[in-house]
């Protein structure tokens, strides 16, 4: 084993710091010799296995460059030409979409399509609480007698009942979620993770699939010489929805947020637009914004509140309109803290009862609400670097959400116990899955699924791991320093922000902001000096040992940022971790 960083074996928060490894140092070099980039910044672009000579057309990531034919994948030539047919016939049209992010958005962004081509459509949004994740049969038969075309959004592609409850209607999946060997009697379904398909795109999310299908339409009504859409205004949706579904930021998604970013900083979308106001954005909304900003507040009626809020923030035609969603959001996100804060010291007291090292982490208790236990799920993950599931009982019917840490895939997992009958249903990706079970179904399948992560390799979990790009002295912290790194993102799921170290650092100032964050003021032996922000410090033993320092110094590691505060702009320290500088 190699030795630790700035030899940290156990941080604050227990984790060994290591640095990069020598083939990525010397791929970082390379292509800083040839972009003329600060080193430490050529590191992180070799992180995610660019090369010297593809570097440059990583930082301009193109989506025109990386786009694929759309006709490679299976169903989209088919399903696009059943878009136009139900355009020229003026048919009716359903668009039925998830309750979450991902769903608002590719529900908006099919809305918004229809819409600029003279189509209304009907918008259905189960409610997570009585009717569950995806179709279900009574609102598809229901939706059927009044529809010509039915189009199932980020969910479907196991909905084998629903589906079939909808016939004659004609239904197209657009999905993204893990496909059985069989697949249901739609008319399409498009999913990058069909057992079929190539693989090469797997790591889309549902809208941006739809974008893919889109694409092909549009190219389906030039041939015809009709009008069509500039769906490339709409990349603010896919962008917020990639981010907000964890997809993984390489490839195409890195690029469709890069670009989707651009899109975003125009407020041409009323919804987001009044959403960046509720959140006090006065810059420019950075992926960061998107995951911990925006998100969460949009997911807020599906979780707490009325399932549609969302999608109707994001097709909303006037400002006002969507004044008024974007605070009826944000007040439903204000609820949905203090209800998961509530959740989560329940079930760290059944956890705490339990093994903490076990391959699987889970608790279940009759009255939580269903809508946070997903989040409260990825809480329990983070905290303990172990696969979590969390249910949720009502007159002994649980709802769950599992969260899963790289390399251990939970949603196949929860697929095969629904293949079992060890659960009603469930399904998922590999990082998250939900699943619905009887109370006296929970102690078995609980064991099952702890032996198939077992097998998986759930029981060799190491101790968590940071890993640090580089070190910098507090005058090297620059503005034109945080803009280089900006050009190497977006950061995100698959493409880690670089955390960057400063050692030796003496404490100039502390302060408690808010109920449990932490600002400082920090200063090295080279005389400069940051201001750093420790969110949520006092959740872990960082905040007690750096508010009572005691004159000690420490290691810090975080993210650089621009503060642009009061209208100055500023570098500051986004800390992550703390260890005692020996």
């Amino acid at each position: 084993m190699s030795s630790a960083f700035a030899n940290v074996e156990s941080s604050l928060t227990g984790r060994r710091w290591i640095g990069l490894p020598n083939e990525i140092l010397r791929q970082g070099l390379a292509i800083s010799q040839e972009l003329q980039l600060p080193e430490i910044v050529s590191r992180v672009i070799a992180t995610q296995g660019i090369q010297r000579e593809h570097a440059q057309s990583f930082l301009d990531a193109k989506i025109k460059t990386l786009m694929p034919n759309p006709k490679s994948f299976k169903d989209v030539e088919k399903a696009a030409k059943r878009l136009i047919d139900a355009i020229n016939k003026k048919q009716n049209i359903a668009i039925f979409s998830d309750y979450d992010v991902d769903g608002a958005a590719s529900g908006a962004l099919l809305h918004n399509w229809f819409k600029e081509l003279g189509i209304s459509c009907t918008i259905y949004i189960p409610d997570r609480i009585k009717e569950g994740f995806g179709p279900n049969s009574t609102a598809m038969k229901k939706l059927s007698k009044t529809h010509d075309l039915i189009i199932c959004l980020d969910s479907g592609t196991v909905a084998f009942e629903s589906i079939l409850a909808a016939k004659p209607t004609d239904v197209i999946v657009v999905d993204h979620h893990l496909a059985e060997e069989t697949l249901p009697d739609a008319f399409a379904i498009v999913n990058p993770n069909r057992q079929d398909e190539m693989g090469r795109f797997r790591y889309l999310c549902a809208t941006g699939m739809l974008f893919i299908l889109l694409v092909e339409a549009n190219t389906q009504l030039k041939n015809n010489n009709s009008k069509t859409p500039n769906l490339l205004k709409f990349l603010d949706l896919v962008a917020l929805a990639t981010i907000a579904d964890v997809a993984p930021l390489v490839g195409l998604n890195r690029a469709f947020v890069k670009q989707g970013l651009i899109v975003m900083a125009t407020r041409t979308n009323p919804g987001l637009n009044s959403l960046c106001d509720v959140c006090k954005l006065t810059s420019p909304p950075s992926a960061y914004d998107l995951g911990f900003l925006l998100g969460p507040r949009i997911n807020a009626g599906g979780r707490i509140g009325s399932a549609k809020l969302g999608i109707e923030l994001l097709v909303a035609q006037t400002d006002f309109e969507a004044e008024i969603i974007a605070n009826k959001l944000n007040v439903l996100n204000i609820e949905r803290r203090e209800i998961e804060k509530r959740v989560l010291e329940d079930a760290n007291n059944q956890l705490s009862a339990r093994d903490l090292n076990s391959p699987l982490l889970w608790a279940s208790k009759e009255g939580w609400h269903p809508g946070v236990v997903g989040i409260v799920a990825a809480r329990i993950k983070e905290k303990h670097n172990r696969p979590a599931i969390v249910i949720s009982l009502e007159n002994g019917l649980g709802s769950g959400s599992a969260r899963s840490i790289k390399g251990i895939d939970i949603g196949s997992a929860v697929t095969r116990l629904t293949r079992e009958n060890l659960i009603i249903k469930g399904g998922g990706h590999s990082m998250a899955a939900g699943l619905s079970l009887t109370n006296d179904q929970i102690p078995k399948a609980m064991e099952r699924l702890t032996s198939l992560l077992v097998a998986n390799g759930a029981d060799n979990i190491p101790p968590a791991d940071l890993t640090i790009t580089g070190l910098l002295m507090c005058r090297a912290a620059t503005e034109d320093l945080v803009l280089n790194f900006e050009r190497a993102g977006p950061f995100g799921a698959s493409a880690p922000a670089p955390k960057i170290a400063l050692l030796n650092q003496k404490i100039l100032f502390s302060k408690r902001a808010g109920e449990n964050h932490l600002r400082l003021t920090v200063s090295d032996d080279s005389g400069g000096k940051i201001d750093v922000i420790a969110f949520k410090a006092f959740d872990t033993p960082i905040g007690e040992a750096l508010e009572n320092h005691n004159g000690l110094r420490f290691h810090l590691v975080g993210q650089l940022q621009i503060d642009d505060w009061g209208g100055r702009k500023r570098v500051k320290f986004n800390l992550q971790d703390a260890a005692l500088a020996k």
